[in-house]
């Protein structure tokens, strides 16, 4: 698996002990796109899906701070990853739940560097494919994923009822 990292950042891995963790990183990723609404409906998601078979990892920096262990540094970047099935053909593949990096440590190829580390692990896994669901206001993660060679195989239609129940 590629465990090169940008110069200064640490790749290491999470587990189900991460709960809170993983869900403020979840949090700031909705709160970029939708400053101030509720979501604390994410706790369910983590509840229901973070376990032993949904790895995560985590990216710190390793350079900032001397002082401080390296055990003591907050994450700087998440991805956590899943299997999904291929509804066309039934084949398993990888499904990214979350990748985040902090906005003052973007554009520095941590993005890249994670991408690369879950395609790594979906090729050892035996998988095809790897999946993420991003939304389509979301500019910067569409570039980086265009730029890796994802392309869109299905477009995910929402109707909100709201208005018809009231």
């Amino acid at each position: 698996m590629p465990d090169s990292f940008p110069q200064g950042y640490q790749l290491y891995s999470g587990s189900s002990l991460d709960r809170t963790l993983l869900l403020k990183f979840m949090r700031q990723t909705y709160e970029e796109m939708e400053p101030g609404e509720d979501y604390s409906h994410l706790a369910q998601t983590v509840d229901q899906y973070l376990s032993r078979e949904t790895p995560l990892w985590w990216v710190r920096v390793t350079d900032e701070d001397l002082s401080l262990p390296l055990s003591r540094k907050q994450p700087v970047a998440c991805l956590w990853m899943g299997t999904a099935i291929d509804q066309r053909r039934g084949d398993r593949h990888t499904h990214i739940f979350l990748l985040y990096v902090a906005p003052e440590h973007r554009r520095r190829g941590l993005g890249t560097a994670l991408m690369r580390y879950a395609e790594a692990w979906a090729s050892i896994k035996g998988d095809r494919q790897i999946g993420v669901q991003v939304f389509q206001a979301n500019q910067p993660a569409l570039n980086l994923y265009y730029s890796l060679g994802f392309r869109p195989q299905s477009l995910w239609m929402v109707k909100s009822l709201k208005s018809e129940l009231s």
